[in-house]
C-alpha cells in the first residue's frame, strides 16, 4: 500500500509535534517539507561545510573515529564563496548542513528527495534515510539538522544561502520499532550539527 504521508496529512502531523524547527513549516509542504541550506555558518569561524580532497588514502568503515579530517576534507567557510553563495565546482562532493532541525516520530520513517532539477544540475541526499526517532525529543534529539552530501554535474552550481536543496518526506510505518534511533543505541549523529562521518575525529 501508499504509506507516504499526503500533504495534508503531513501538516496535521506537523502541528501535533513538529517535524522540522526553523524557517520550514505549514507554509513550505508541498510534496515533503523543503529543507534549506545553511551557508552562514556558526560560532567564531563560522565553518559552513567541507569538500572532499580529491586524492585521499582508503579508510577502513570499521574504524570508528579514527581518521584526521585534513587528510579527506578540506573545511569551507562563510565569505569564501560568492557574496552570500557557494560555488559548487563539477563533480567535486561537498558537505553541508540544512538550516532546520528534524524530527522524526518513533512510527515514521523519512527520506530526502531531490528538488526540482530544472533550478540546476546538482544532487543532494546521497544518504537521505532519516530512521525512527531520529531528532525525536523523547530519544534525545530535540531536532537535529539534516547533513546534505552533494555534487555538482557537468558544470559549476551557485548554491545560496537559505535556498531549498530537498524536500522530506515521511512515511507511517506499519508498527512502531522496539528500539529507535538515538535511544541507548549509540547512535551517532542524534544531536549532530554540521559532521562528517563517525570514521573522523571530531573536536
Amino acid at each position: 500500500g501508499e504509506h507516504r504521508l499526503s500533504d495534508a496529512e503531513l501538516a496535521r502531523l506537523h502541528q501535533r509535534s513538529p517535524l522540522v524547527h526553523g524557517d520550514a513549516g505549514d507554509e513550505n509542504i508541498a510534496g515533503g517539507i523543503g529543507l534549506t541550506v545553511d551557508l552562514q555558518g556558526a560560532g567564531e569561524d563560522g565553518l559552513i561545510g567541507y569538500k572532499a580532497r580529491q586524492h585521499a588514502p582508503l579508510i577502513d568503515i570499521d574504524r570508528v573515529g579514527q581518521y584526521d579530517p585534513d587528510d579527506f576534507w578540506e573545511p569551507i567557510h562563510a565569505g569564501t564563496g560568492t557574496h552570500s553563495g557557494l560555488v559548487l565546482n563539477p563533480d567535486d562532493f561537498y558537505i553541508l548542513a540544512s538550516r532546520e532541525a528534524v524530527s522524526v516520530p518513533p512510527d515514521h520513517a523519512a527520506e530526502m528527495v531531490a528538488y526540482d532539477t530544472l533550478v540546476g544540475e546538482f544532487r543532494v541526499h546521497y544518504a537521505g534515510f532519516f530512521d525512527p526517532g531520529f531528532g525525536w525529543a523523547e530519544a534525545g534529539g530535540e531536532g537535529t539538522r539534516a547533513v546534505l552530501e552533494v555534487r555538482s554535474h557537468d558544470v559549476p552550481f551557485l548554491l545560496e544561502h537559505g535556498q531549498t536543496v530537498g524536500r522530506l518526506v515521511y512515511e507511517r510505518l506499519s508498527a512502531t520499532p522496539d528500539r529507535i534511533y538515538g535511544r541507548d543505541i549509540g547512535s551517532n549523529y542524534q544531536k549532530q550539527t554540521l559532521a562528517l562521518a563517525k570514521q573522523f575525529r571530531r573536536g
